[in-house]
């Protein structure tokens, strides 16, 4: 796939270092699908959707700092909607997001809530400066926010605010944020790993599933094509959480 022209028309600031990018496309994706965003004379990186024509982005990264740099009227290359995005199931659903990565699933969520499916979130934050989307989520149903400082809400990881629920009253969990704090939720929760979905991250550079950069261990899942919508319960018996390939596709550490 190519990448085609887009132009962003509108840039939004969310939080610190968070920005949102509306894009004059709307390529209907599913909410957990991404893109490939191409910072021309930079890089080409994946990008989750954050509305059906946004991404909500943060900096962390020589592209992600140029893309900053960039206003409405700029230019960008995309490829996608790609991957496999979330599936909605049963009529009660729980999400958990951290950080940034609340953003699809805020997408995710209303979807979920013009289904009529009952909503529910956890989020967790770095602080109280660092929260996303809380009117969007607050427009969805119940919502109980976490952060690690204790500056906002419940102090710990989202995982600290898993004691506000019963997870056997939802038919299915949806999950996304940084690796080590997806981690945390799937070890606590593994007896739900079946009905839990994770958008997780890896290392792309083809985004088509032919140079493997992106694949799981033990069973070589290409988390670019199968994912980045994967069940927790394959997660657990895969390299999730433990380690992650870099671009050389060195071992080294996860991250969050």
């Amino acid at each position: 796939m190519r990448p085609i022209n887009s132009i962003i028309e509108e840039v939004r600031s969310e939080a610190r270092l968070i920005r949102t990018f509306r894009l004059d496309r709307d390529l209907s994706p599913r909410p957990g699908q991404y893109l490939m965003l191409w910072i021309r004379g930079v890089d080409e990186i994946p990008m989750s959707f954050s509305g059906p024509d946004c991404i909500t982005v943060q900096s962390v990264g020589q592209a992600t700092e140029a893309l900053f740099e960039m206003g409405a009227g700029s230019s960008v290359g995309l490829r996608g909607p790609l991957g496999n995005g979330f599936t909605l199931k049963g009529d009660k659903i729980l999400l958990i997001g951290g950080g940034v990565g609340s953003a699809p699933l805020a997408f995710l969520g209303e979807r979920a809530r013009a289904s009529g499916l009952a909503v529910t979130s956890l989020l967790g934050f770095r602080s109280k400066e660092d929260i996303i989307f809380q009117e969007r989520f607050e427009a969805l149903g119940e919502v109980i926010i976490t952060t690690d400082d204790g500056s906002y809400g419940i102090a710990g990881r989202a995982s600290a605010g898993l004691k506000e629920f019963s997870l056997f009253d939802y038919d299915q969990i949806y999950l996304c944020g940084p690796e080590m704090m997806m981690w945390d939720v799937i070890s606590r929760t593994r007896e739900h790993a079946t009905k839990t979905q994770a958008c997780i991250n890896r290392y792309f550079k083809c985004a088509a599933g032919i140079c493997g950069s992106c694949c799981l261990d033990p069973d070589g899942t290409r988390v670019c094509l199968e994912g980045p919508v994967i069940t927790a319960d394959r997660l657990l018996e895969s390299e999730f959480g433990r380690y992650r390939r870099g671009p050389t596709g060195e071992k080294g550490p996860c991250r969050g």
